[in-house]
């Protein structure tokens, strides 16, 4: 085996390893969405979504073309 195929050989494991990680975590993401009680969040999810919408940047009317035209 020569250094470039080794040196792909490590990258590929390295690239498995993170994507397992990667689905570890949202594996356990997952289960905690599950098992949070979504009614004692409504309120809150209602609040930040309300201030989120306030705080980001209206979209212009020339702005919602101009996206429509890329898509």
């Amino acid at each position: 085996m020569s250094k470039l195929d080794l040196e792909k050989q490590l990258l590929e494991e390295r690239k498995v390893k993170a994507i397992e990680k990667i689905a570890k975590t949202l594996d356990a993401l997952t289960l905690w969405f599950e098992e949070i009680d979504k009614e004692e969040w409504n309120e809150r999810i209602q609040f930040y979504l309300a201030e989120f919408l306030n705080r980001a940047p209206e979209v212009k009317p020339e702005e919602e073309e101009v996206e429509e035209e890329d898509a």
